[in-house]
């Protein structure tokens, strides 16, 4: 049928609906049915007729009427007795309130013989049952202090008061009291007081020659106590109180024989006085060990010249020409020191010999390509060596120790040729790169020194930071220098001018004691104590904010940060004796490498190889990783 109609013809009215005929017959009052009152619709009539219909079903049918619908209740459980406890499996409310005899009765039934918990057991926690309990913060505190101190409280699981648990002779003795309630007498008091000893009178002295004579005891006999010496000599509020005992914590014999059955040094190798020990080592009075078999070769050649007997060509134009990879794996150990390592560095250019500086007041100098062993040992500072260097070629080092002095090396003799001291201690020494008759020390005063070899005089001096100086590094092609101090400053100079011409601090900086440069020369890597390397350029001296390498815990600790030869990676160890490697570009950490078990404080890439990298620890050995 269309929605709209155009025909224009008017639609015909439809027809009324019929209503149905009105039956007119009469109906006689006889015929019709007795009206009953009390039901006035009928209702019992239905009845009678559903039930004579139901009859008739059943006689006509032959077959057994099967019941499909299930068992439900009758009444309405709201109904019911309230001593029942009767619910279906679709109620959500139970109409029931149970009795406290209800909820105590023991579970019943069959028990569980795969179950390891008991047919009834209370349990809402993993080891049992706790009870809630309203229980202040200060009762409980006093009940916990007054069953360490008295021995015995209040029992909580009991209810009303006088219910004690615990050592019930002190609770009776003490009448039951708490400890803050408890206060000792006065002569109690009197005797926990700690007695202050004699402070002497003003003006006289004690007599060296007044000693008591000691009295002989017999055999069986328990010598008598010795009576305490009367303080004559004034010492006032200096004066010591009774009981005490001052002096130096020694092991006991007992502890000394447990040390020697777990493989320890004995007794008297313990107690052996360090000779000179704390005594500097004058100049002059220096000494040298070659532990090699022959100091020259059958050409006349030291162990200073570059080996060319070796798979790697040591001598190319420029060390870093190869491509770099991340070492795997440790491959050899060079052990020899008895304290830790602090610092390591490689023959110039070639790399073919390590310099080590160790806190056994030693240096020492390893062999890398041929037997990797220990060529010499150095022996001239008294306390520990903090910081050596090589000059360019290689033949003479710097060293800076502990004792307060820098000393010039013979790489090759072991003789020491100069001293130097200005009565601080120096934590760190450069060569100047052109003029090697000259260097610069950190020192510990916040001064920078500059010594004159040829004269052995201070030539210069700067002095603006404030704090110890870590670090030198010589920047734009050696005409200036950038330092960093405990001061968490970082300061550009001029060399030879004792002016500041760049000044780097920020609030956020902490202090850097450790500098890395990058091969190419553009780059500085400082590592910074808030776990991580920040990145500065060498000739703008500004921070590249878009590289910045973390992931590795050095807080307290001066690992120096390192670049590959090619400048692809950069490395740097950690307080936990990991070797951490990133990747230049990304500034993501590429791997990790467990190689020492204290903190690794320094190491160097051998300049000819593609994946050496040797490592140095406070654990005294040296590693090389390939």
């Amino acid at each position: 049928m269309p929605l709209v109609s155009y025909d224009s013809s008017p639609e015909p009215e439809p027809a009324p609906a019929k209503l149905p005929a009105v039956d007119d017959t009469p109906v006689d009052d006889d015929e019709a049915d007795t009206f009953d009152p009390s039901d006035v619709f009928g209702i019992s009539q239905l009845a009678e007729s559903s039930k004579t219909a139901a009859s008739a079903k059943k006689s006509a049918s032959s077959a057994p009427a099967v019941a499909s619908a299930p068992h439900v209740l009758v009444n309405d459980p709201s109904s019911i007795a309230s001593t029942s406890l009767v619910t279906r499996p679709t109620d959500s409310v139970v109409f029931y309130n149970p009795t406290y005899q209800d909820l105590t009765r023991p579970l019943e039934g069959p028990q569980n013989p795969w179950s390891d918990k008991a047919l009834g057991h209370k349990q809402n926690t993993l080891t049992g049952y706790i009870e809630q309990q309203v229980y202040s913060d200060v009762d409980f505190e006093r009940q916990q202090r007054s069953f360490q101190v008295l021995g015995y409280a209040m029992d909580p699981s009991v209810e009303g008061n006088g219910a004690l648990v615990g050592d019930l002779d002190r609770a009776k003795k003490e009448g039951g009291a708490l400890v803050a309630d408890v206060k000792p007498s006065r002569r109690q008091v009197k005797e926990m007081k700690r007695k202050r000893k004699a402070k002497g009178t003003l003006g006289e002295f004690d007599d060296p020659d007044d000693e008591e004579e000691e009295e002989e005891v017999a055999e069986g006999e328990e010598p008598r106590p010795k009576k305490e010496k009367i303080q004559k000599e004034y010492i006032g509020p200096w004066a010591g109180w009774d009981g005490e005992n001052i002096g130096v914590v020694r092991p006991t014999e007992e502890e000394w024989e447990e040390q020697e059955e777990a493989g320890g040094a004995p007794k008297s190798r313990r107690q052996k006085p360090v000779v000179d020990a704390g005594q500097q080592i004058g100049f002059g009075e220096e000494k040298s060990v070659f532990h090699g078999k022959e100091l020259l070769d059958y050409q006349g050649r030291s162990y200073l010249h570059i080996p060319t007997d070796v798979d790697v060509n040591l001598r190319p134009s420029e060390p870093g020409l190869q491509e770099c990879f991340v070492p795997k794996k440790v491959i050899h150990t060079w052990s020899g020191h008895t304290k830790g390592v602090s610092k390591i560095q490689l023959f110039p250019k070639s790399g073919h010999l390590i310099l080590s500086a160790s806190l056994d007041t030693r240096i020492k100098l390893w062999d890398v390509y041929h037997e990797g062993k220990c060529l010499r040992t150095f022996m001239g500072h008294s306390k520990a060596v903090h910081d050596v260097t090589f000059d360019n070629d290689g033949g003479t080092f710097l060293s800076a120790a502990f004792d307060r002095q820098m000393k010039l090396w013979d790489a090759e003799t072991g003789q020491c040729k100069q001293a130097f001291s200005n009565g601080k201690i120096p934590y760190c020494v450069k060569f100047h790169p052109e003029q090697q008759n000259i260097f610069l020390a950190g020192m510990s005063d916040k001064k920078i020194i500059q010594y004159d070899m040829r004269s052995g005089e201070i030539t210069q001096e700067y002095d603006q930071h404030l704090g110890p100086v870590n670090t030198i590094n010589f920047v734009d092609n050696n005409r200036r220098f950038i330092t960093t101090s405990d001061d968490k400053t970082i300061r550009v100079w001029d060399f030879d001018i004792p002016v500041v011409i760049k000044y780097i601090a920020e609030p956020s900086m902490h202090s850097m004691p450790a500098v890395g440069v990058h091969p190419t020369g553009k780059w500085l890597a400082m590592q910074s104590l808030d776990n991580q390397i920040l990145i500065f350029g060498a000739d703008s001296f500004k921070q590249n904010r878009k590289k910045r390498f973390a992931g590795h815990t050095i807080a307290g600790y001066a690992c120096e940060p390192q670049f590959s030869p090619d400048g692809k990676y950069v490395s740097s160890g950690d307080g936990q004796g990991n070797m951490v490697f990133w990747d230049w570009k990304t500034s993501r950490i590429i791997s990790r490498l467990k190689c020492h078990n204290q903190v690794v404080i320094s190491h160097a890439w051998l300049p000819h190889e593609q994946s050496k990298v040797v490592t140095s620890s406070w654990d005294g050995t040296i590693k090389l990783l390939a």
